[in-house]
């Protein structure tokens, strides 16, 4: 089934989400999102994947210093194979603390929860209801 842009009346084929002149949503697409769906993730696990990206920032830094530390003559090469080592460890530490995460109360059902990473809004584990995170608090989704 073909249709036109309701906004620039390119023809669009039946794949198309979007047109690809205005990029406004197609008329399929938009009777399609009025139907809710779940774009989150349904259980968040405490401190999953929320501090990756420190560990993969800090670990360069720890596995090149600690790489130059072993180079050195004397008691700097013990010294550097510990930093090797943390630098190898470093993506998998930021998950295992929760960094990034935040932690607190479902504003539903009052379960202890933990925001995975960087998302806007996740749903209790416990109720299985929205929240929202506004300026680092979790709110009730409406």
């Amino acid at each position: 089934m073909n249709a036109n842009c309701s906004k620039c009346a390119m023809p669009l084929e039946s794949p198309w989400k979007y047109c690809p002149k205005c990029g406004t949503a197609s008329a399929r697409e938009a009777v399609a999102s009025t139907h809710p769906h779940h774009d989150h993730e349904k259980a968040p696990v405490v401190g999953a994947f929320s501090g990756m990206l420190f560990g993969i920032l800090v670990a360069p830094v720890f596995i090149i210093v600690g790489t130059l530390m072993c180079l050195m003559v004397g008691p700097w090469m013990a010294i550097g194979i510990p930093f090797i080592i943390v630098g190898i460890c470093a993506p998998f530490a930021g998950p295992f603390l929760g960094i990034s995460a935040l932690r607190g109360n479902c504003p539903w059902c009052n379960a202890k929860i933990s925001s995975v990473g960087p998302l806007d809004a996740f749903y209790c584990y416990a109720c299985s209801k929205r929240i929202v995170v506004r300026e680092h608090e979790m709110v009730r989704a409406e």
